[in-house]
C-alpha cells in the first residue's frame, strides 16, 4: 500500500545545485515528486547567507526508516556533516516531515518544524493545502494563514527545476 509523503528540502550552500541534485535522486530512488515552489529565508539561529527551500510530494511504499536512510545518504553525498555543533551553514538539509498520517514520536513524525517554521509551512501549504495535520487536525492552509509572514522574511524565488537538475548532471 501506498502512502503520501512530505519531505522538506533546504540548502545555503550551492543551494541551486543541491536542490537539484536532491530532487533527481529523490525521484529515481523514493519515485516520482512533485515540488513546491523554492523560498528564500535568512537563517534561523545563526548568521549567514540565505537558504533556499521547498517542499517535495511522493507517493512510496517504502517505510518511513527506508526513507530517513535515503535522505541521510543523499545529505552525506552533497557535502552534509552531522558534527553535533548545532545549527550553521548545510549544504543540504532532507526532513521526513509527514508520513500519510502516521503520529510517531520517536520517527518525529509529523515533523515538528511543520508548526514552528514559516519556512516549512508556506511551501507545504502551497503544494497541500487542505491536508490536515495529523495531530492538530487543523488544515495545513489554515495553519499557515494563523502564523502569517511576521515569523519570518519568505521570498519567493522564481528558479527552474529542471534547468537545475539538467546543469547538476552536467556539473
Amino acid at each position: 500500500m501506498s502512502t503520501d509523503i512530505y519531505i522538506g528540502v533546504g540548502s545555503n550552500i550551492d543551494p541551486e545545485r543541491n536542490i537539484a541534485i536532491s530532487i533527481a535522486e529523490l525521484n529515481e530512488k523514493i519515485g516520482p515528486v512533485e515540488t513546491s515552489g523554492i523560498f528564500r529565508n535568512p537563517p534561523v539561529g545563526f548568521e549567514g547567507e540565505d537558504f533556499l527551500n521547498l517542499v517535495l510530494r511522493a507517493r512510496t511504499c517504502l517505510a518511513p526508516a527506508e526513507i530517513e536512510d535515503i535522505l541521510n545518504d543523499i545529505e552525506c553525498r552533497a557535502g552534509r556533516v552531522r558534527d553535533g555543533a548545532g545549527l550553521g551553514p548545510r549544504s543540504l538539509d532532507l526532513d521526513l516531515l509527514l508520513y500519510g498520517s502516521l503520529i510517531d514520536a520517536k520517527l518525529r513524525l509529523p515533523h515538528p518544524d511543520i508548526r514552528n517554521y514559516a519556512f516549512v509551512l508556506c511551501p507545504l501549504a502551497e503544494l497541500a493545502p487542505d491536508l490536515v495535520h495529523p495531530v492538530t487536525g487543523i488544515p495545513i492552509a489554515e495553519s499557515w494563514a494563523a502564523m502569517g509572514r511576521e515569523k519570518s522574511r519568505l521570498d519567493r524565488v522564481e528558479l527552474n527545476v529542471a534547468s537545475l537538475q539538467a546543469a547538476a548532471k552536467d556539473g
